[in-house]
């Protein structure tokens, strides 16, 4: 017996098939076995002998489970099937017949990225193919669920609106998403975790090969080899130094509820490692004060118990908590703590009840125990990105996420603050949800306010938040008047970011073992650490 037609006849030129709805017979060397029902439920064969045709792909699937003809990778088959086209892959489904016929090999072709641009994978469509150069780990969202990671040539994906120079169409080019070979979602073992651990964004593998295939709107690879990630963006144990006799720092806590079941923990054990891992991360941070976000709006109690919990570990009486004058009709809020004996509190704290702000902000001024000039602390959280279906036109979106109307009005009623409180030096801190060349950051710098990370942070490390596979800055320490000379150093401590969420306290999904009460995914934001010089006194 011998095949009726070529597999690059099958393939055609195009997206689709010329013959779908036809049955047909093929021959190829199988390159990927993902036969069990866990799996695929089929091969990736490639004829060895392709055509002359550069836009016609020599490779396909065949829908065939492993109790129908079991075979592996280097089988020279004859498969029989109707040719069919399944959400945009060209396949043979069913198959009717399956003969190995002997042996035989295929060598994966060396594939670059990016792609030039106007071209696709489809004439590669199923077949075996290896990327020599070095890519670098983009996505790892899907990692636990999915078993799916994005990597890229040269380096990491970062969002259009938070730098200049970004090139969409580009980066969308040098994009490859890896998959695992699997239908099964949250798997107890997850795929490229090895002995180094869960790989961070900014990791990278080398000769990645697999079969280029098709599913869910989007090429991706089956790899045939194991995929290992070099830890090229190694976890920094503490933040980078930043200088200065006074440290503040800015963090979402991902939603600290001592409420069960609702926006945070569902259970105590979850409450429990949360708490752990915000913990760790404010000792890992040692400031002097800490403005925090996404803390449960239910009086002095959530705070509180993240002060005690705080001060078990590092001292009795090291940390106190502010009381938020007004905040706000949100089930979260914004609060800070600090260190008494580091600095005091000047006056009482303040806000605004103008209804522009959702969260208000938290004002409050503080100098050292010892005197000497002071700072005044403005903590923020900016209404999200996220559209409602009740968003008025103005605030849809328009390049820069829902609400990006509200959040500039939100940023110009910030600097009011400013001007009628007669606050010199202040410093502006927060999740902002706007990235950092979006109008509300830049509002606030045409309004005189300097953004430290720009300043002092490398742009390539200038991120705080992963979104969609984007890199980007939510995150934001601007400081004004007086102040801006002060200002020692900032940085951006990435323990968050860069690590995927399985890590996280979540007990659900997240396979059992990889859990650690330390700083690494406590939140999905990078806190942020800045130093102040301010003189006076001794200590």
């Amino acid at each position: 017996m011998s095949p009726d037609r070529q597999i690059a006849e099958v393939q055609g030129s195009g997206t689709a098939s010329p013959l779908t709805g036809q049955t047909v017979r093929v021959e190829g060397v199988v390159t990927g076995d993902f036969q069990r029902t866990d799996q695929l439920s089929g091969f990736y064969f490639q004829d060895p002998t392709p055509d002359a045709d550069p836009a016609t792909s020599d490779g396909l699937f065949a829908f065939a489970r492993e109790s129908f003809k079991d075979v592996k990778v280097g089988d020279r088959v004859l498969v029989t099937g109707r040719v069919a086209e399944f959400n945009g892959l060209t396949e043979l489904s069913p198959v009717t017949a399956v003969d190995v016929c002997g042996t035989g090999s295929v060598k994966p072709a060396d594939t670059a990225l990016p792609r030039a641009a106007g071209t696709t994978f489809e004439p590669l469509e199923n077949t075996l193919v290896t990327f020599p150069e070095p890519l670098t780990l983009t996505d790892h969202y899907n990692l636990g669920r999915y078993g799916e990671v994005t990597v890229a040539a040269g380096g990491r994906l970062f969002q259009p609106t938070d730098r200049n120079g970004v090139d969409p169409a580009l980066d969308a080019r040098r994009s490859l998403l890896i998959d695992d070979g699997s239908t099964v979602q949250n798997p107890a073992t997850i795929p490229y975790v090895g002995t180094r651990g869960v790989p961070r964004l900014g990791d990278t593998a080398y000769g990645v090969t697999g079969v280029l295939t098709y599913g869910f709107d989007v090429y991706r690879l089956q790899p045939t080899t194991e995929i290992r990630f070099a830890r090229t963006n190694p976890r920094l144990g503490t933040p980078q130094a930043v200088g200065g006799t006074v440290r503040v720092a800015s963090l979402n806590t991902l939603n600290w509820f001592t409420t069960l079941g609702s926006r945070g923990a569902n259970t105590v054990v979850e409450q429990q490692r949360q708490l752990a891992k915000i913990v760790a991360t404010l000792q890992g941070l040692d400031a002097d004060v800490v403005g925090l976000m996404e803390v449960e709006n239910n009086g002095q109690t959530a705070v509180q118990a993240l002060v005690d919990a705080l001060n078990a570990k590092v001292g009795a009486g090291t940390y106190k908590a502010l009381t938020h004058p007004y905040p706000g009709g949100d089930v979260i809020h914004v609060t800070a703590i600090y260190k008494p004996a580091r600095v005091t509190p000047v006056g009482a704290a303040r806000s605004s009840t103008d209804p522009v702000f959702r969260r208000p902000p938290l004002i409050q001024e503080f100098r050292r125990v010892y005197g000497g000039p002071s700072f005044t602390l403005v903590v923020n959280h900016f209404k999200s990105k996220g559209c409602d279906a009740d968003a008025p036109a103005p605030d849809q979106e328009h390049g820069q996420g829902c609400y990006n109307d509200e959040r500039v009005r939100q940023a110009r009623a910030v600097l009011g603050l400013i001007d009628s409180m007669h606050l010199t030096s202040p410093l502006v801190i927060g999740d902002l949800n706007a990235y950092g060349e979006e109008d509300p950051i830049h509002t606030l710098e045409q309004g005189g306010l300097v953004s430290l990370t720009k300043r002092f942070v490398p742009e390539s490390l200038r991120y705080s938040y992963l979104f969609d596979g984007l890199s980007g800055e939510l995150d934001h320490a601007l400081a004004g008047g007086d102040l801006v000379s002060r200002v020692t150093g900032a940085t951006i401590w990435h323990v968050n970011a860069d690590e995927s969420r399985i890590l996280d306290y979540n007990t659900e999904f997240n396979p059992p073992g990889l859990y650690q009460p330390d700083a690494f995914r406590s939140s999905d934001h990078d806190p942020l650490l800045i130093g102040l010089d301010l003189p006076g006194g001794k200590g």
